[in-house]
């Protein structure tokens, strides 16, 4: 994996508005004073007439967003996630999601992965508080090729955005050219032993762990679903009458995630046994993104122990 080309998603996030600002006039950005961190700077260099740096204030960003979207602008509001989905939540919902505003709203530095900034910085609740937002898209890239091509989707797309990019950088799996689509998975790896099912930087986990279990004689398939809302029900249910076993892998709580949701779907279309890894009931703590991902069980090491077990 050392040859392997890493970059973090939040610059694939500040890259890709850049590219696409060159394209579209009526593309804004906001953030609230982390340009630098959430790499919206890369827009700002480019487009600064563009570019609003709203301070530390997320909710009147949000609500500043959700102004310039009913002018016929498309709204890029940019902060860390646990500050866009937790300390804007209500104005994302009143003033965006009841309205069903055209707004894109760019989260930087999501999960545990935001190491030594610690358990007040590492939003592991995002997916879960934005899924209940009505017609809010909910997403999570795996690297920076779907980053970037999420990001234009985004773009195109008429209506509410939630999309939560990564501070550590990350392996680039997909090809350059890849078609992204909201609301459709990819399978990655065929298998037909039981299906991982991931986003974000548990991707690249997933595909590593299916390396090893494939030397145990476990041929596990992975699917990357970055779009945890809409999820991609078609997949995920042909996979578990594929494999008859499911595991899921994010970086976020296994309360209101990608978890749920999958394990919502099934219930009610085709029960299967599921594992849920993720963030346990429990707050992080400061440290080495490396070390606090392995402690968390968020490593390929821990999906290949759970993939065993499941499959005795």
């Amino acid at each position: 994996m050392a040859d392997v080309k890493k970059i973090a998603t939040r610059d694939s996030y500040g890259k890709a508005l850049a590219e696409l600002g060159a394209e579209f006039d009526n593309l804004v950005v906001l953030d609230a004073d982390l340009a630098g961190a959430t790499k919206t700077g890369t827009f700002q260099k480019v487009f600064p007439e563009r570019h609003f740096d709203c301070g530390i204030a997320e909710a009147n960003m949000v609500c500043m967003a959700a102004g310039l979207s009913t002018t016929g602008l498309v709204p890029f509001a940019s902060t860390f996630a646990m500050f866009a989905a937790g300390r804007a939540f209500e104005q994302i919902r009143n003033s965006i999601g009841y309205p069903h505003l055209n707004v894109k709203i760019g989260a930087t530095h999501g999960g545990i992965s935001v190491g030594e900034d610690g358990a007040s910085h590492q939003c592991c609740e995002d997916f879960g508080l934005m899924r209940t937002v009505p017609g809010m898209v909910v997403m999570s890239p795996a690297d920076d090729v779907e980053a970037r091509a999420m990001v234009r989707a985004a773009y195109l797309y008429e209506g509410p955005v939630y999309m939560r990019f990564g501070r550590a950088a990350v392996p680039v799996i997909h090809e350059e050219g890849m078609k992204f689509e909201i609301g459709k998975g990819e399978i990655l790896r065929d298998g037909s032993s039981v299906a991982v099912i991931a986003n974000g930087l548990m991707v690249n986990e997933a595909l590593v762990a299916a390396e090893e279990l494939a030397a145990c004689g476990i041929d596990a398939m992975v699917i990357n679903m970055a779009t945890i809302k809409p999820l991609d029900e078609e997949l995920v249910l042909a996979a578990a009458k594929k494999c008859g076993k499911v595991i899921t892998c994010e970086e976020h709580s296994v309360i209101g995630g990608l978890g749920e949701a999958v394990c919502a779907c099934l219930a009610e279309k085709l029960p299967t046994v599921v594992r849920r890894i993720g963030v346990n009931d429990e707050f992080g703590h400061s440290g080495p993104a490396a070390a606090l991902l392995k402690q968390f069980g968020l490593s390929a090491e821990h999906i290949v122990e759970v993939a065993k077990d499941l499959c005795k």
